[in-house]
């Protein structure tokens, strides 16, 4: 479980020093719940959120523990080191957006001939209770050619999750190599 310290400062000097000692600063948030401005050990984060098995995990705040999803994040332009994080608390049984990976597989028939796959949106937004969440959006591409491109309308989803993406957007296609 992921360990975190409440925030006193939220202030700029806060920050930097929190920053300096090896601190990721995040913000928890929830539908009906108090904000709660909090820090990380920066490693143990990374660590925690690459080793994840679904898309929630757990935190400890001030003895709170709690399942949260990784919203958005910010990151330094230049040398690509995490600055900040938004997490929501996943709360059981209520309806909420979230941001769900998708995943290709298969071998294309357009990527045999010297194609290449471009992935136009890498998360879709989905509306679903957190227990009916996927993992990912897993999307089959073994009979597109070069030139073809599936659509948010062209995917399944399970029963109780919606898309909330325009259905006519791109999410991934097969484009001729240069």
């Amino acid at each position: 479980m992921l360990e975190g310290i409440v925030r006193e400062s939220i202030g700029k000097k806060g920050t930097k020093a929190l920053r300096r000692d090896g601190y990721l600063i995040a913000n928890i948030y929830g539908k009906g719940l108090e904000n709660i401005n909090a820090a990380f050990k920066e490693n143990e984060y990374i660590r925690t959120a690459r080793n994840k098995s679904t898309l929630a995990f757990p935190v400890s705040i001030d003895g709170k523990e709690m399942q949260v999803v990784v919203q958005s994040y910010e990151s330094h332009p230049v040398t690509g080191k995490l600055l900040h994080v938004d997490l929501m608390v996943a709360q059981p049984s209520v309806l909420t957006h979230y941001m769900v990976p998708i995943e290709a597989t298969g071998e294309s028939i357009g990527i045999k001939n010297k194609g290449l796959l471009n992935v136009s949106k890498r998360r879709l937004r989905v509306q679903a209770k957190i227990e009916d969440l996927p993992k990912s959006i897993v999307i089959d591409i073994t009979d597109m050619d070069i030139g073809d491109a599936k659509l948010i309308r062209d995917i399944d989803a399970s029963e109780n999750v919606k898309f909330t993406d325009s259905d006519r957007v791109a999410v991934l296609s097969i484009i001729k190599a240069k």
